[in-house]
């Protein structure tokens, strides 16, 4: 199916919740109403547990009554929760916040993915889910241009401004059309759950992006400002800095250049050594040029593998429950990313240091158990 009007509406949409013009700001914005570093992993991780419990369910529902029933929903719940946020100063509220996302994201993931993907060909996989990555990372790089000046007149404006965009997402989520044909079939749990993890490699592929994720997310979202303020950079200039950063991320739609010319197995290496170096070199740095360099690189390593990712797990699903599958594979990953956001969490309350060598750790376990899979990918196709 090819569907244009869908790809087109999804890139509008992600371009539009990329507008989050607190998050240069985000762990100030939570410790100024009253939060502590690790109250704030606390809520992350109890947000994760969420998602774990939520995901199957949502990838059930997805595939029984269509993607853009679910896509709706979520979105409006995505628009309250950026108003819970605005209104948020007590640890309760935050974690309401998280909750709702927890039920946004449980919701979206795999619902999105297998709505682009029921509405393109096979062969343009990489390069519109690296387009779509590279418009939601233009929107929060405008954001995050536009959040320098309104912090500057006021912190809290980053939260409330944010929710007009995701009031304009939701309203063109409406226009969407449905592709998802085999809504009326019900999927079931056991069946789809063999399916997903068929292939018994594809587990080690899940959990090794699972910890990837969960480093970039680690430290560019919560340690990096800790790691900006270590070396000496003013939080006016957070804005600045992330923008740059986004700036970088757009490289997403080369993702299928650099994996033509290598491969995805030697792509994803690469890019996960990269990580992997610039995790250590966080240890042990407070330069400030050395301290954003290592972030954009992390950034910039994630942000390629994305599209690769996406096209591996649904290039393994051959059953028309899609959003369930993927759903499942977000579950697993979900579980990972929970106790492994803990430990971090736990790590840098007592020192910045400390996380960062936590960081390290997980991302050498991911690039020992990506190299393992593409081991037995290799070994099953030579028996063919």
């Amino acid at each position: 199916m090819n569907n244009r009007k869908n790809i087109y509406l999804m890139y509008v949409i992600i371009f539009l919740q990329g507008f989050v013009f607190y998050g240069p700001v985000a762990t100030l914005y939570r410790q100024a109403r009253g939060l502590s570093m690790s109250e704030i992993f606390l809520i992350e991780s109890i947000s994760w547990i969420l998602m774990i419990v939520l995901e199957v369910p949502w990838g059930l529902f997805s595939d029984r009554f269509g993607y853009k029933k679910t896509l709706v929903f979520v979105n409006v719940l995505f628009l309250i929760s950026k108003i819970v946020f605005y209104i948020a100063s007590s640890f309760i509220l935050f974690l309401l916040e998280r909750i709702l996302l927890a039920i946004v994201f449980s919701g979206l993931s795999g619902c999105d993915t297998a709505l682009i993907y029921s509405s393109i060909e096979e062969d343009e996989v990489q390069s519109v889910f690296g387009r779509y990555s590279a418009f939601g990372t233009l929107g929060f790089l405008l954001a995050s241009i536009l959040s320098s000046f309104i912090v500057a007149v006021s912190l809290d404006y980053t939260a409330l401004f944010t929710i007009f965009p995701y009031a304009l997402a939701g309203i063109l989520t409406l226009l969407l059309d449905e592709v998802n044909g085999d809504s009326k079939v019900k999927p079931k749990f056991k069946e789809s759950f063999k399916q997903a993890f068929n292939d018994k490699s594809i587990i080690l592929f899940v959990i090794s992006i699972a910890l990837i994720i969960e480093v970039f997310q680690s430290t560019t979202v919560f340690l990096n400002q800790a790691q900006y303020l270590k070396s000496g950079i003013d939080a006016k200039y957070f804005g600045v800095i992330l923008a740059g950063i986004q700036l970088v991320r757009l490289f997403s739609v080369k993702s299928n250049y650099l994996s033509k010319k290598l491969g995805n197995c030697k792509a994803i290496i690469l890019l996960y050594f990269l990580v992997t170096l610039c995790c250590i070199v966080l240890i042990f740095t407070a330069n400030p040029i050395v301290s954003v360099t290592t972030i954009v690189l992390i950034s910039f390593s994630v942000a390629m593998i994305g599209p690769i990712e996406i096209e591996i797990k649904n290039k393994t699903i051959r059953t028309s429950n899609r959003a369930t599958i993927l759903s499942i594979y977000s579950m697993v990953a979900s579980l990972i990313a929970s106790i492994s956001n803990i430990i971090i969490g736990i790590t840098a309350e007592q020192s910045l240091e400390m996380g960062f060598r936590t960081c390290s750790m997980m991302s050498i376990l991911a690039f020992i158990l990506m190299i393992v899979y593409f081991k037995l990918v290799k070994e099953k196709i030579t028996k063919m």
